[in-house]
């Protein structure tokens, strides 16, 4: 897929008409290292559904995540603002980010050989609980979109470039009035015990995954 393609497609995703996509409210954590096994532990105290996959993104430009999301659909995700920070005291400290992403069919160049040049592979492998404040206790989720309002919590084994990192992230999903609420009571019962011994997940740490993969070493500085 061509520079010219692949702006074709994501100005397709933008300007068709009635293709609102999907609106949510997202937080995450992304920590260097292998996935310790004591905050696995910590995680595994909710029912989950695990899943492993291999998305690719395209190099990170501005407030635009694009990817080919595990060989399948291509998504565009534009950055639409944050509504503040998640304070846990203690134990959590983080941006809350709004996201609009659209999704549609795409037959991916790897199905063709190797990547085009600037392409970031990224290994997941995904642990993903749901949380819903209707349900007032978590359920789990399976690895597609739920239709109902509520938010989705992973603990990720990540690889990229040789090197192991691991996630925590929240995505809520639903009416724009209950993102919020949904995201809060999630972080609330996630954090109600507390992290491992030393583990704070704090602002230094919480970003997307496009703006990771954007500042961290040795990330390809090129983009469109």
């Amino acid at each position: 897929m061509t520079v010219p393609e692949q702006r074709a497609a994501t100005a397709w995703a933008l300007d068709s008409p009635g293709a609102e996509g999907i609106r949510s409210l997202e937080l995450r954590w992304i920590l260097p290292g292998q996935l310790p096994d004591a905050t696995a532990s910590w995680f595994d105290r909710f029912p989950a559904v695990v899943e492993s996959r291999l998305d690719v993104y395209l190099p990170p430009l501005g407030g635009l995540s694009v990817k080919v999301r595990g060989g399948g659909p291509f998504e565009v995700k534009v950055y639409r603002g944050s509504p503040g920070i998640l304070d846990v005291p203690g134990r959590a400290h983080g941006r809350m980010e709004y996201w609009q992403k659209w999704s549609f069919p795409f037959d991916p160049p790897a199905q063709h050989g190797d990547e085009p040049e600037g392409w970031n592979k990224v290994h997941k492998t995904r642990r993903v609980s749901r949380f819903s404040l209707s349900g007032e206790s978590s359920r789990t989720v399976s690895p597609g979109r739920s239709e109902e309002p509520g938010c989705a919590v992973e603990l990720t084994k990540v690889r990229v470039g040789g090197e192991d990192w691991w996630t925590l992230g929240f995505e809520a999903t639903g009416p724009a009035e209950t993102l919020r609420p949904e995201l809060e009571a999630a972080a609330a019962l996630v954090f109600a015990q507390t992290p491992p011994a030393g583990l704070k997940f704090g602002i230094d740490d919480c970003r997307s995954y496009a703006e990771w993969l954007r500042q961290r070493p040795g990330a390809d500085a090129a983009h469109w």
